[in-house]
């Protein structure tokens, strides 16, 4: 059902859809290079111009494929939840092209406005028609500019576009601030951490009232601390699953504070393996696992068992905090993964490699104090990035509610006029 006082068309009748320029044509007559988007600039409700390419075309056709203002950009496929996505162009770059997969949609500003259509698309209405009609394959989706041509676009009045739009703006101008203020945190985290566990800066003693002093022990993950891998119970005897035990895999690591897991192992499964107890608020290290696992590290909240894939590293409590040991060693990933053994993606750690890995490391008081400030800028980060999926989710319920007309928004006689 279409809402009291709107209609419903297919786009090719409010607006006009223009494809992009295919790459790699040879033989061009006078030919320039212009700046054109492709598919990864084309993001969820904004453009990325961090990156942004060339491409040739004939200096004649640069007027017939230059985007404008206002256009709606829309790629043509990729993962499911990419389908349609997109954003209206501002003219950041003049003259700028858009790629043949993504899809330059110009309405008629005089029934539908650009902002009211990216909004429509980019909702579960938009992306529900899309995915009803895309061509797909595994994990991946697409449309055609004929499909693009059928979509049913529902138009409000003109007032009534206008106001939503300005409601969903406002959503998300507080989205855009708060994913700067995490990116900022963050930032600022990483600084705090290369000055902190160097000890290019010293924190205030709190028993003194005045900084730590004091020179810096080197030493090696091994002194300080003792190492073991885990295992994994035979799946073949059912008796060894569904217990109370918890049991990690490398894929939960990137979880990094771990507070809980899937799996569960019986103690006849424990007994019978080469998985291990590991105390709670021990530092864990993926020595193998697929994309970028290996060398990630975490440190789990309560006690588990964990796969061959992962080594607990549990500190000497005398000598090592391990909240200090895993800041440590979480700033030193790249590091990590450069002393893996093996090429390429087959590439692991192992014990003797970790227990080697040198530490630089101030008395124990001390570095409680470093680790409980990283801890503190942990925090504000996760509460923003609380904030953020919060607000996330009010737009989406949102736009569900306002761009079908299930909630309707009071438009002043002055707007209308």
């Amino acid at each position: 059902m279409v809402p009291n006082g709107w209609e419903r068309k297919p786009l090719e009748k409010v607006a006009e859809i223009k494809t992009g320029v295919a790459k790699g044509k040879k033989g061009l007559k006078d030919p320039i290079d212009v700046p054109y988007l492709r598919v990864a600039n084309v993001q969820d409700g904004h453009i990325d111009l961090s990156e942004v390419k060339t491409i040739q075309i004939e200096r004649h056709q640069l007027e017939r494929y230059s985007l404008q203002v206002g256009d709606v950009l829309m790629t043509e496929g990729g993962d499911f939840d990419k389908l349609g996505r997109g954003d209206v162009w501002q003219g950041q770059i003049a003259p700028c092209l858009n790629q043949n997969h993504v899809f330059a949609v110009r309405p008629n500003k005089q029934v539908l406005l650009p902002y009211f259509l990216a909004a429509l698309s980019g909702s579960s209405y938009g992306k529900t028609y899309f995915l009803s009609c895309a061509k797909r394959s595994t994990n991946l989706a697409s449309i055609n500019s004929t499909q693009l041509k059928e979509f049913p676009v529902l138009l409000p009045p003109l007032p009534e576009q206008r106001k939503i739009a300005k409601i969903l703006s406002t959503w998300d101008k507080a989205i855009s601030t708060t994913e700067k203020l995490i990116e900022t945190s963050k930032q600022q985290k990483k600084a705090l951490m290369q000055q902190l566990l160097t000890g290019k800066k010293r924190l205030v003693n709190p028993e003194t009232g005045k900084a730590f002093e004091g020179e810096w022990e080197e030493t090696t993950v091994g002194a300080v601390a003792s190492l073991t891998a885990g295992g994994t119970p035979s799946t073949k005897h059912a008796e060894y699953w569904g217990g109370n035990i918890p049991w990690m895999n490398s894929g939960e690591i990137n979880l990094k504070q771990i507070y809980s897991v899937e799996g569960r192992i019986t103690a006849l499964g424990l007994s019978k393996s080469s998985t291990k107890e590991i105390p709670q608020n021990s530092v864990l290290i993926a020595l193998a696992g697929q994309g970028k696992t290996r060398g990630t590290v975490a440190i789990n909240r309560i006690p588990l068992c964990t796969n061959q894939s992962i080594a607990a590293i549990m500190p000497d409590k005398e000598k090592l905090c391990a909240d200090f040991l895993y800041f440590n060693l979480d700033s030193r990933y790249k590091e990590l993964r450069s002393m893996s053994t093996g090429d390429g993606g087959r590439g692991g750690l192992n014990l003797s490699i970790l227990k080697a890995v040198k530490l630089l490391t101030p008395k124990l008081n001390e570095q409680q104090k470093i680790a409980s400030v990283l801890t503190a800028a942990d925090k504000e980060i996760e509460v923003l990035e609380t904030k953020l999926a919060h607000f996330k989710h009010e737009k989406k319920a949102l736009m569900q509610q306002l761009l079908t007309g299930k909630r309707r928004v009071k438009v002043d006689e002055m707007e209308v006029a």
